[in-house]
C-alpha cells in the first residue's frame, strides 16, 4: 500500500501525533511531537496534527495545510480520508492537558495515549490536585490560592507563606509566569505577571531542598517506575530558561540519593498514579527536604523533547526511546 509517495505495511497503524494548544507551551509541544514522530514514524503511520483554537490540521512535506474534519476527527487530502487508530497527545497546557481533548477524543471513540478527562482536569489545576492528594498524607508545601481580580492582603500572605516564597499559575507549565519572591515589594508584581498565564495563582512556601522527579508508566501488564532524576538548576530556580537551555541546569540520572529515600518517592509516585488513574506516561515532581521529599505536582503531559526528564530517565533505566513511545501507543488499545 502506498500513501503520498510511501510504501506503508498493510498492518502498521495510523498514529496522530496532537501538537500545538493554546498556551504559552506552544512551541515547546510542537518540539516534543516533531521528537516523537521521529521516533514512532520507524512502525507507525505518523501525522503531526496541530491544534490552536479552532484551526486543526496537518501540514504536508509541500507546506500544504489539510484540515481536521472535527465531526470525526479525520483528515482530507487529495480526495483520500485518513483515519486515526490513535493519537499520541503531546499538547502541553490547553487543550491536550486538561481534559478537554481527552473529552473529545472520548465522545469520539478514538484511544489516546494519556491520562483521562477527569484526570487531566484534576491534575493540571494544582490546587484543585494538591488537596485531593493532601487528604492521604501526602507530604507538600503550603500554599494559598488568588484569583484574579479578587482583593489579597500582602501582609496576611506573606505571614502565612514567608519568605521567600514561589508565585505560580495555577494552570500552566514550562515556569512559564512563574518567580521567587523574596520581598514584600516583588509579591505584586510576580503575582500580576502570574495573572498573564492564568486566572488563579498560587503562592506556596519556599522549600530549600533537591529538586527530583519520577517517571511512571503503564503497560497492558505492568507498570514502570523510571529511575530519578535530579535537576540542579544553575539558576535562582529550575525556570524556563534553565529547564530549556543547554548549560543552564544539569540532569543527573539515576539521582544519586539514598536508597530509602528512592525508594520511598518511587512509591510515592506509584501510589500518586493509582490514586488518581493516571494512564500512559506521567513525570511527578518532588523537593527533598532532609530526608522528606514533598510533593510539587504531577505532569500528564510531560515534555519529550531531548532536553526533557523522562527521556533522560528511560535512558538512565536503559528504555530506548522508541521502545518509550511504543509503549505509549500501544497501552492505548490494551
Amino acid at each position: 500500500m502506498t500513501i503520498f509517495g510511501l510504501k506503508i505495511k498493510a498492518s502498521m497503524k495510523t498514529i496522530a501525533i496532537a501538537a500545538g494548544g493554546d498556551s504559552s507551551e506552544f512551541e515547546i509541544s510542537v518540539k516534543s511531537a516533531q521528537e516523537v514522530g521521529k521516533i514512532l514514524s520507524s512502525g507507525y503511520i505518523v501525522y503531526i496534527i496541530v491544534i490552536r483554537g479552532t484551526s486543526w490540521y496537518w501540514e504536508d512535506k509541500k507546506g500544504r495545510y489539510h484540515n481536521i474534519d472535527k465531526n470525526d476527527f479525520s483528515l482530507l487530502c487529495d480526495g483520500q480520508r485518513i483515519k486515526f487508530d490513535g493519537v499520541f497527545i503531546a499538547i502541553h497546557g490547553t487543550p491536550g492537558e486538561n481534559g478537554l481533548l481527552q473529552g473529545y477524543f472520548d465522545m469520539m471513540g478514538i484511544p489516546y495515549s494519556s491520562c483521562g478527562s477527569f484526570c487531566s482536569a484534576l491534575t493540571f489545576n494544582k490546587q484543585a490536585c494538591k488537596l485531593f492528594l493532601k487528604e492521604y498524607g501526602i507530604l507538600m508545601a503550603k500554599g494559598i490560592q488568588v484569583r484574579n481580580e479578587e482583593t489579597f492582603d500582602q501582609a496576611y500572605i506573606i505571614d502565612q507563606i514567608g519568605l521567600p516564597c514561589f508565585v505560580k499559575p495555577n494552570d500552566s507549565g514550562s515556569s512559564f509566569g512563574v518567580a521567587k519572591v523574596k520581598t514584600i515589594e516583588e509579591l505584586v508584581p510576580a503575582i500580576e505577571n502570574a495573572f498573564k498565564e492564568s486566572n488563579t495563582i498560587l503562592v506556596e512556601s519556599f522549600m530549600n531542598g533537591r529538586e527530583i522527579a519520577c517517571g511512571v508508566l503503564k503497560t497492558k501488564d505492568k507498570m514502570i517506575v523510571l529511575p530519578l532524576i535530579e535537576i540542579i538548576s544553575k539558576n535562582e530556580f529550575f525556570d524556563y530558561e534553565a529547564k530549556y537551555t543547554p548549560g543552564k541546569s544539569e540532569e543527573i540520572a539515576p539521582a544519586d540519593i539514598s536508597p530509602s529515600i528512592t525508594t520511598e518517592i518511587q512509591r510515592i509516585s506509584k501510589f500518586v498514579y493509582e490514586l488518581l488513574g493516571c494512564k500512559g506516561i506521567v513525570r511527578v515532581d518532588f523537593i527533598i527536604v532532609g530526608d522528606k521529599p514533598f510533593f510539587i505536582e504531577i505532569n500528564t503531559v510531560p515534555g519529550m523533547t531531548k532536553e526533557s526528564l523522562v527521556p533522560k530517565e528511560a535512558a538512565a533505566a536503559g528504555i530506548s526511546l522508541e521502545e518509550l513511545y511504543s509503549m505509549a501507543v500501544e497501552n492505548m488499545f490494551g
